[in-house]
């Protein structure tokens, strides 16, 4: 397995020049399942690795994306992402993966490893801020992990005009993604992401747009009704 560590991050400013190519196809893509998934605790920046369902669900995801033609694989640095862009990128093909650390999960600070209603009994307005909107603090600002999520699609988007590209992330980083886009508002931020799914956002010369997503759920995808917030889940 060979890695590619990108030297720019995400806040570096970023010249857009105009190019008759058409946009960047970043196939955004979470994780497989862990065993903190199915404790329902929140993950953060734990490096915790896939367990046997979260292998198969990074297969899913590869066969969802092999007829793309993927020219890079990009992922965060924690082995669960690691792990899932690895079995996409040997579907695809493409020899190496990329790290880059705008895709890392949000900081969750002291709620790590807590279930969503351990972390309401130790710390109950700021739990009920952050359930309700995106802007508000657990560890990490959620405004500064949307912003530098935001940063690593435009720079994907730079380096890879008119290809397809899979990034590897996690649940709350897309949902961070798609408020943006989207402006979603209060508790509609809670878009259910499932693990393996693939959502498809273009990026045009540093304007990130939605397209749809596979693998969500029956109902869940964009552009759809607004699905049911799932309230319980980390």
């Amino acid at each position: 397995m060979h890695f590619a560590v990108s030297t720019a991050t995400p806040s570096e400013p970023q010249r857009l020049a105009i190019s008759p190519l058409g946009p960047c196809r970043i196939h955004l893509v979470r994780h497989g399942t862990t065993r903190m998934n199915i404790e329902n605790r929140y993950r953060g920046r734990r490096d915790v690795p896939l367990d046997a369902q979260g292998y198969e669900d990074a297969v899913h995801a590869a066969r969802r994306l092999s007829g793309v033609g993927l020219t890079a694989v990009y992922t965060g640095p924690l082995r669960r992402t690691i792990a899932t862009a690895q079995v996409v990128a040997d579907e695809a093909g493409v020899p190496d993966l990329r790290i880059l650390h705008g895709l890392v999960n949000l900081d969750y600070g002291s709620w790590e490893g807590l279930t969503p209603a351990e972390a309401a009994d130790r710390d109950g307005p700021a739990y009920a801020l952050y359930r309700a909107s995106p802007l508000h603090a657990v560890g990490e600002r959620l405004a500064v992990a949307q912003e530098r999520m935001l940063a690593a699609l435009r720079l994907i988007g730079e380096r890879h005009r008119d290809e397809n590209v899979a990034a590897i992330s996690h649940a709350v980083m897309i949902r961070l993604v798609i408020t943006a886009i989207e402006r979603l508002e209060g508790e509609e931020w809670r878009v259910p992401i499932e693990r393996g799914s693939v959502t498809l956002v273009e990026v045009d010369h540093g304007e990130p747009r939605l397209v749809g997503a596979q693998g969500v759920g029956p109902g869940h995808l964009i552009g759809s009704p607004r699905a049911p917030v799932r309230m319980g889940e980390a």
